[in-house]
């Protein structure tokens, strides 16, 4: 493939809800530009963009994936994106690495809530969009269905440019409303006819209402077609594209990937009213700390950034990466502030699918892929080394599922590190870590799906079995009342004994405030240089767990009074003597669990607001608030117990449908309600 000039560069990044048909779209226009030499499907696994066998099992992408195209003296980088929730992280990492979303809309279902999903990431980042009604072929395919609930969903600015001709298994064209002509599909390819005259009322219609909503958009056009002038296909072309640019005109097209029908006409809109990289004139990034204004220019210094990163366990880390500015060459080295370290892009390539092209080099606004850097996560910035900068960040979302893992032998184990470390660099969105109280390893991810996707990755790619186990709820452990108690350790076998006696008293703090340790010792009933070591001993029995085996918190100790040996009397036995006070006390003064609290929000359209309350009620939630939010949502706010929403994020998805979503943070502890103790207490005696 050629460079090709920034001007001449359209990134499409392809999303939508699951199912809608974004990979045959991808497949069907590598097709019809001639990129392969015949179309594959998504049910064979044969497809250019859905390569990993997890993606051949499951009939649906679960990782973005780039596939070029040349069209009419353009380059289009195809960016294939999952439409399943939990890799929207991908979704993400696709419209970033976009000048432009093609929104694939099942014409059989609607707008969906992948569909709205990834429109609110595309309207928080300002990106222009279009949309593509697929599958008018199949049977109860309705394009007037789809475009109302378009309009319903994303309001005025969604503008209809083609009408299809037929519905359903009839489908076989299409009407151009700014040509007023007809594309007939009958022999394979588009045939230029006449509109059909049971067409010709409704297109005409159409036709209107589109140019006077173009017109809207330009003073000068709309006082030439106030005076009667009607505008050329040229003018409307070029005013609906500043419309898309702007991001305030939302063109629809339609047609059939498996078809293919007017697939064709779709890469010839993305040419004609599609942003170039040229729209990215200027860059806010972080220069020395600042945050600075920069000119992105075709002949300016190198700027990349990489927004996605794949782990191939052969060729090993690959990058794939968006020229922000200047050009790329390969054997380039840059340097990036992150790391604060040197990368030599040593073979720059460009992607198609999971195969490489090595290219010469890649212009400004193009999308290329290098291997083997030394130490470049996804969403790192290169630049020279005398201007060291920082691009914006990529949005990534929040994991909203755990689960317990361990390795499955001790081979296993001796390779599990370097594994979740590689894991990680291909999916930052996943997060490991080591919870000290309970004394798991948790994954972290967006979903049940995505948790076990990345264990069968782990043993594909790395060789690597993990088990999984239910997650523990970190419970912990305090006292209610006031007691005494004596710790007394004496130990004689032969020789010097151990010998040493401490008297404590217990008493409960507020919550949150810890451990506090008071030494009254008078007299000398306990050397001074015992008494750290009676701390330590209770210091440690508070995190072995008291006497309900959690962790203790909250609690003042007063060392009172003891009795020493001047031979048999050590630190060791001033340790023991605090252990063993500590527990005794602790036994007397009534002790409690203390559980972990959650403030959790809701974010929900507003028919499942009541459901959900309810919902988070049944949980022993108490809402604390709700307030509305756009596009018709309401947000809930709630303090739930953390063992109550382990599962949250599959049991929210199936109460609303998918269309629910939320975050969680720890908030405080309290104190686990009678009925349950005896419950929690037995369970964490089963798991020890």
């Amino acid at each position: 493939m050629k460079v090709y000039p920034p001007e001449k560069i359209r990134n499409v990044a392809l999303v939508g809800h699951s199912g809608a048909g974004k990979t045959t779209l991808a497949e069907a226009l590598l097709y019809r530009a001639g990129t392969i030499s015949r179309l594959g499907r998504v049910e064979e696994g044969n497809t250019v963009t859905d390569f990993d066998p997890e993606e051949h099992e499951r009939g649906h992408s679960l990782s973005l994936a780039l596939a070029p195209i040349e069209w009419n003296g353009h380059k289009i980088n195809i960016i294939d994106t999952p439409g399943h929730t939990d890799f929207v992280a991908d979704v993400y990492a696709g419209l970033h690495a976009a000048d432009l979303a093609v929104f694939v809309v099942s014409a059989t279902d609607g707008v969906e809530v992948g569909t709205e999903r990834a429109w609110r990431a595309a309207e928080e980042l300002g990106l222009p969009r279009m949309i593509f009604i697929n599958k008018l072929d199949k049977e109860e395919a309705s394009f007037d269905r789809t475009l109302e609930s378009l309009q319903e969903r994303f309001g005025a600015g969604i503008a209809p440019i083609e009408l299809p001709i037929g519905e359903g298994p009839s489908f076989h064209g299409i009407a151009d409303l700014f040509t007023d002509k007809a594309y007939i599909y009958d022999s394979g390819s588009g045939q230029e006819a006449e509109i059909p005259e049971e067409l010709e009322a409704k297109e005409h219609e159409v036709h209107d209402n589109l140019v006077e909503g173009i017109v809207v958009a330009d003073d000068d056009l709309l006082e030439k077609y106030l005076e009667g002038e009607v505008p050329g296909v040229e003018e409307l072309e070029e005013t609906m594209a500043k419309g898309v640019a702007s991001g305030s005109v939302f063109p629809v097209v339609c047609g059939s990937a498996t078809g293919p029908i007017a697939v064709d006409r779709l890469a010839d809109f993305i040419l004609e009213i599609g942003p170039s990289p040229l729209r990215r004139q200027k860059l806010v990034v972080t220069a020395a700390g600042n945050e600075v204004e920069i000119d992105l220019r075709s002949d300016g210094d190198p700027l990349v950034q990489v927004f996605k990163t794949i782990a191939d366990p052969y060729v090993g880390q690959i990058s794939l990466f968006r020229v922000l500015s200047g050009k790329v060459t390969n054997e380039l080295v840059l340097h990036n502030q992150r790391s604060n370290g040197d990368e030599k892009l040593a073979k720059v390539a460009s992607m198609v699918g999971k195969e490489s092209e090595l290219v010469d080099s890649l212009p400004m606004g193009d999308l290329g892929a290098v291997a083997k850097l030394n130490d470049t996560a996804t969403g790192d910035t290169l630049s020279v080394k005398s201007q060291p900068i920082t691009a914006p960040p990529l949005r990534r979302p929040t994991p909203v599922l755990a689960t317990a893992i361990h390795a499955k032998t001790q081979a296993d184990t001796d390779k599990l590190a370097n594994a979740l470390r590689r894991i990680q660099q291909e999916d930052p969105v996943l997060i490991i870590d080591r919870n000290a109280e309970t004394h798991q390893t948790l994954m972290r991810g967006m979903g049940e799906t995505h948790l076990t996707i990345t264990q069968q990755r782990l043993s594909r790619k790395f060789g690597v079995e993990v088990e999984t186990e239910p997650v523990r709820v970190p419970y912990r452990e305090t006292i209610s009342r006031r007691a005494q108690a004596e710790g007394k350790y004496k130990k004689q076998s032969g020789g010097h004994g151990q010998f040493g006696v401490a008297m404590l008293k217990v008493e409960p703090t507020q919550r949150g405030n810890g451990f506090e340790f008071v030494d009254e010792i008078k007299g000398g009933s306990i050397p001074r240089q015992f008494i750290p070591a009676v701390e330590q001993g209770i210091r440690e029995t508070m995190v072995d767990g008291g006497v309900l085996g959690f962790p203790v918190v909250d609690v003042r100790v007063r060392v009172y009074d003891g009795k020493y040996h001047s031979v048999d009397s050590s630190e060791m036995s001033f340790k023991m003597a605090g252990r063993l006070g500590f527990k005794a006390a602790m036994s007397e003064a009534n002790p409690i669990v203390l559980e972990p609290v959650s403030q959790i929000t809701v974010s929900v359209p507003s028919n499942y607001q009541g459901e959900v309350m309810g919902d988070l009620s049944s949980r022993r939630g108490q809402v604390q608030g709700t307030e509305a939010s756009s596009g018709g949502r309401q947000m809930i706010t709630a303090l739930v117990p953390t063992s109550e929403i382990i599962s949250y994020a599959m049991d929210l998805r199936s109460i609303t449908q998918g269309w629910g979503s939320f975050t969680a943070e720890h908030d405080h502890y309290q104190e686990l309600p009678s009925h349950l103790t005896d419950k929690v207490v037995a369970e964490a005696k089963e798991d020890d």
